[in-house]
């Protein structure tokens, strides 16, 4: 994520997976202007039945695109427009993430509430949310038995996800679920970094939906 002219200091996000935002410590100054643009590479994950959509080193993007706009929320979101995702505005939002952002999903889900979604999670993630007062419907991992949460989004039970995890067998675990969402178009996201962006696209759109401009009319404002 960059600002696009001027002088400004902005902290740099690289989005792991997909897009390019993990928060870092350090800021660097980027430019100023009205606009702040999200770069998303897009993979040809979909053409290839039955492979696994976790990148690795040898893994080359098809293409890039790029959303901009006034505010970080509505350029995450049409960067994801540009990439073949288009994020929903109501539904069941599933979080099954490690331990170690239980705590922060907790905002995440009260804000995904307030917009009109429900959330479902599995076990570990589900007993964590309720513990803080939220309300949240359990769904069994595809291991544990069915009806399970790939039945679920199968079925249209699930219109987003948030999905991390931490260790092989839990990156092999959930195989099926990431599989599954992209044969289903169930938007998903694989790190904290991309759920929270995605939190904040979806409010902005709920403030306005997308805004169109011609790149001539921002050249002549930038």
């Amino acid at each position: 994520m960059k600002r696009i002219k001027g002088t400004f200091f902005v902290e740099d996000y690289y989005l792991n997976d997909k897009i390019f935002c993990e928060i870092l410590n350090e800021q660097k100054q980027y430019s100023l202007s009205k606009y702040i643009a999200v770069k998303e590479a897009v993979f040809p994950f979909a053409r290839f039945s039955g492979v696994d959509t976790v990148l690795g080193p040898e893994m080359r993007s098809t293409g890039e695109v790029m959303g901009l706009a006034d505010s970080f929320g509505l350029a995450f979101a049409k960067s994801q427009l540009g990439g073949g995702v288009t994020l929903p505005s109501k539904g069941a939002a599933f979080i099954s993430v490690k331990d170690q952002h239980k705590p922060q999903m907790v905002e995440l889900a009260r804000e995904l509430i307030a917009l009109g979604f429900t959330i479902t999670a599995t076990g570990g993630t589900c007993k964590y949310l309720r513990a803080e007062g939220l309300t949240v419907d359990y769904v069994k991992k595809f291991h544990e038995g069915r009806p399970n949460i790939v039945d679920a989004m199968k079925n249209g039970g699930i219109q987003l996800v948030f999905n991390t995890t931490e260790g092989k067998q839990a990156l092999k675990d959930s195989f099926s679920l990431r599989r599954t969402a992209l044969d289903q178009k169930i938007p998903y996201f694989t790190t904290f970094a991309a759920s929270r962006a995605t939190v904040e696209a979806i409010k902005a759109l709920s403030l306005g939906g997308y805004e169109v401009e011609s790149l001539q009319s921002i050249a002549g404002t930038a």
